[in-house]
């Protein structure tokens, strides 16, 4: 089963249309989505550094992780309302874009593991009995909101 008829679908939709129109409206979401992708890079890398021993050695990784939890969550909401109408506006090319599949692959495992593995680590502070569980987490963490990162950056080139 082809995905193809849908994403032309998306591409065709009144929103996608507009913003391939307007002049001003992708680069105008598109730098909304770039602050959403800092502020989530920010939550993210103070956890993880956390977790590979690196800064903020004094605060327990539950308390971080907590205090965090809501920068994640409305960064990520944040990007998801400004990349929808990006794919939108691009959809088709995104259909053949191998960086397009690396980012929504990696995205799709990285909140998995965000919400499932690394909660549980941090939540329950692991790493205090086991820091290398710590540090395997942070860096299957690391690499997976790189691959989002790289992918999306890469979308355009692609």
């Amino acid at each position: 089963m082809s995905l193809l008829p849908f994403f032309q679908w998306c591409y065709q939709t009144p929103i996608g249309e507009g913003i391939r129109e307007s002049t001003w409206l992708f680069p105008v979401i598109e730098a909304f989505h770039l602050i959403g992708l800092g502020l989530t890079a920010g939550a993210v890398l103070i956890v993880d550094l956390r977790l590979l021993g690196v800064g903020l050695r004094r605060q327990p990784v539950a308390q971080l992780a907590a205090a965090t939890q809501p920068w994640l969550l409305g960064s990520l909401a944040l990007m998801f309302s400004s990349g929808i109408p990006l794919f939108l506006s691009e959809a088709t090319k995104c259909y053949y874009s191998p960086p397009f599949w690396v980012k929504m692959t990696s995205l799709f495992l990285v909140l998995l593991f965000t919400f499932t593995v690394l909660r549980r680590v941090t939540q329950m502070d692991l790493t205090s009995d086991r820091p290398q569980l710590g540090r395997v987490t942070a860096l299957i963490s690391l690499v997976l909101w790189f691959g989002v990162a790289w992918g999306g950056r890469w979308i355009g080139f692609s």
